[in-house]
């Protein structure tokens, strides 16, 4: 083995191991990216006399949320997605009629979304005790949703208390 060799040998480990660092370089920054625009929605409730009270949807991540589905359910029962006629039904439950705000599926929730979904517009703990229990113990919310990556799966649930 002469030099000429020994030097195109080293040439060729040296550009192998450069491609190798690379692409782990690039897999990294993308991994970052992702998680440097990864949305975190989360469901609230929120029962202060006087103001508006009921469950609050809020964006907190550094990214938009993409809804992927949704799930409404009351004392075990499927009502749908938590779309307007979902959202219908359970309000015309109750005497007293709360304020809803509703998305599809497929729409983009904006980075610092904050939104009472289900809600009363000033809160008195003896006229609005129905949608209190209501939100409290009997009904559920799951919100499924990914990032405009997509494909990560993410949820943010509301469930009754106990």
């Amino acid at each position: 083995m002469n030099a000429d060799t020994v030097t195109a040998i080293c040439a060729v480990v040296i550009a192998v191991a450069s491609l190798i660092v690379s692409v782990y370089q690039a897999h990294a920054m993308r991994q970052h990216n992702r998680h440097s625009v990864r949305p975190i929605l989360q469901l609230h409730r929120g029962w202060p006399t006087g103001g508006r009270a009921g469950i609050r949807l809020i964006n907190s991540g550094l990214g938009p949320a993409v809804i992927v589905e949704s799930t409404l359910t009351v004392d075990d029962e499927v009502i749908g997605a938590w779309d307007r006629r979902s959202a219908d039904r359970v309000r015309d439950r109750l005497s007293v009629r709360p304020s809803a705000v509703t998305f599809s599926q497929g729409e983009v929730i904006a980075i610092d979304y904050e939104q009472y979904l289900l809600s009363v517009a000033s809160y008195d703990p003896q006229n609005h005790a129905e949608v209190k229990d209501l939100i409290n113990r009997r009904l559920t919310l799951k919100i499924r949703y990914e990032s405009l990556y997509g494909g990560e799966d993410y949820a943010a649930v509301l469930r009754p208390m106990r």
